[in-house]
Parts: structure tokens; C-alpha cells; sequence
């Protein structure tokens, strides 16, 4: 995959890395001093005019890129495509994780609200616009948006890449970053998250050991944690999210070995 730090934006265009589709992160480029919208919300823009942005699983196709620059407003219609998502059926969990007790609800509660607050950082950390490395290596057990059914319950979809390996197998830093939060979550067990910058963050989920702690610097490859069977699990694998601030999207789409290359040109007026 071109990564967005290698491409450039000429003063008559913006230039967007990254498939066009549901669940997808858009790393993308402005000329510098540009100021840009994401539909009505002001994103942030790097002094060299790098910004991301991106949708969910279920959002709407249509949307816009407003760009002020040279004293000049620059309305780019942005068309996604749609997606199918699978069904996956998973037997065998423990049916506190499918239907938790009443005394675990404030748990729940407290565990989504320290996630949400984590993943409203937006700082200049630049790693995001670098090509990922790949977290773990094992067989792909779950994608991105399948339905899950947990011992015949409809329940959420399911918002990341599951990778199967043995506990104890190595979890590597995608990207450069800063811990922001290591936990013991109801659901997810033990549980990474790691700032990259512009609003992006890595999810670590049913990890068997911290290698980290909050506050630390890590690099892109480092050893971050082992593979486990904590939480809401029926085998041991680690399941890989990323985050745009609240918005949550496909790590797969961001991996060259699944996701060929995809670059547009958007014109700016003269």
C-alpha cells in the first residue's frame, strides 16, 4: 500500500489514500494552510496539510469534503460504496458474556465510558500516515462487521479483525504510538489502546499480559503484549480494532496484503 506520507497534494488538489467504502479510514492530503470539513465537522489538518478521516459500518454513502484554501471554498462530493457483512454463529461462550447479571451492569457501564473517553485524543502524533505492520501472525478467525450470534442470541456486530494464535504469541505496535489505556474490561478482558495521532487509535482486545503500561512510548514492531482468552471469548486470538475517534473502522482495509493500493485526485479551483 502507498503510504500517505510518500504522495504529496499539488496546490490545485487534494489527494485521498485508502478504498472509498464503509468501515474505511482515509488518510489524505491538503496543499498546506488548507482548512477542511468532513461533511459539517471541521477536521484537523497537519501544518503540511495532512488529515484523516473515515466511516462506520452502517453509514450513509454520500458524503462531502469542504476545502478552504487560497480564499477559495471547495465543495468535493465524496462517493462510498456499500458493503454485505457475514453472519458468524459462535457457540461455547459463557453465558455471563451473553447475557451479563445484573451486579456486572455498572461494570459495563463504566468500562464503555473509560473507552469512549480515550478515543476523543487528538493529537499531532504523525504514525498514522506510515504503512501498518500487521499485529500478530494466525489465521483469520473473524472480520470486520459479521453479525455475531453467541449461543443463538443476536447480538452487536463485531467492529474488528480477529487474528487465532496460541497464548502467549507476540502483539506488535502497528504503529508508533502512546499508551492511553491497559485494563481488565468486562467484555473485552484485558485490553490495549494506543494513540498513532489525528484522532486514530488501536484497539488490543482478550490479551494474556501486558508488555506496556499507560504513558509509554512504543514503536512501530515492538512487543506490546501477549495473545490470551481473556473476556467474552471461546479460544485463545487477538482481536485488532482501530478507531477514528468514535467512529469504528476495518483494520483490514489499512493492510497491503488484503488491500491493493487505492489513490484519488480531487481538483481544487484555480
Amino acid at each position: 500500500m502507498l503510504c500517505a506520507s510518500s504522495f504529496s497534494a499539488t496546490a490545485t488538489e487534494v489527494v485521498l489514500e485508502g478504498k472509498l467504502t464503509q468501515g474505511s479510514l482515509i488518510r489524505a492530503q491538503a496543499p498546506a494552510g488548507a482548512e477542511v470539513w468532513f461533511n459539517e465537522t471541521q477536521i484537523k489538518v497537519g501544518p503540511d496539510g495532512r488529515f484523516v478521516f473515515g466511516i462506520g459500518r452502517d453509514a450513509a454513502l454520500n458524503h462531502q469534503l469542504k476545502v478552504i484554501y487560497a480564499g477559495k471554498t471547495n465543495m468535493l462530493p465524496l462517493r462510498f460504496t456499500g458493503r454485505d457483512y457475514d453472519i458468524q454463529k459462535i457457540t461455547g461462550v459463557e453465558q455471563k458474556y451473553v447475557e451479563p447479571p445484573k451486579e456486572v451492569t455498572a461494570r459495563i457501564a463504566s468500562d464503555n465510558r473509560k473507552v469512549r473517553e480515550v478515543r476523543t485524543a487528538l493529537t499531532d502524533k504523525t504514525a498514522i500516515f506510515a504503512e501498518p505492520l500487521r499485529p500478530a501472525a494466525g489465521r483469520i478467525s473473524g472480520v470486520y462487521g459479521s453479525q455475531r450470534i453467541f449461543n443463538g442470541q443476536p447480538r452487536n456486530p463485531h467492529f474488528g479483525l480477529d487474528i487465532a494464535a496460541p497464548v502467549g504469541a507476540p502483539v506488535l505496535s502497528p504503529w508508533d504510538g502512546k499508551v492511553l489505556l491497559a485494563e481488565d474490561l468486562y467484555f473485552s478482558g484485558l485490553t490495549l489502546i494506543i494513540d498513532h495521532g489525528y484522532g486514530v487509535t488501536s484497539t488490543f482486545m482478550h490479551l494474556n499480559r501486558f508488555a506496556v503500561k499507560v504513558g509509554d512510548a512504543v514503536s512501530q514492531g515492538q512487543q506490546i503484549a501477549d495473545v490470551g482468552a481473556t473476556g467474552r471469548v471461546t479460544g485463545p486470538h487477538l482481536d485488532w480494532r482501530i478507531n477514528w475517534l468514535q467512529e469504528r473502522l476495518d483494520p483490514q482495509l489499512l493492510l497491503p496484503e488484503f488491500t491493493p493500493a487505492q489513490v484519488q485526485r480531487l481538483s481544487l479551483a484555480p
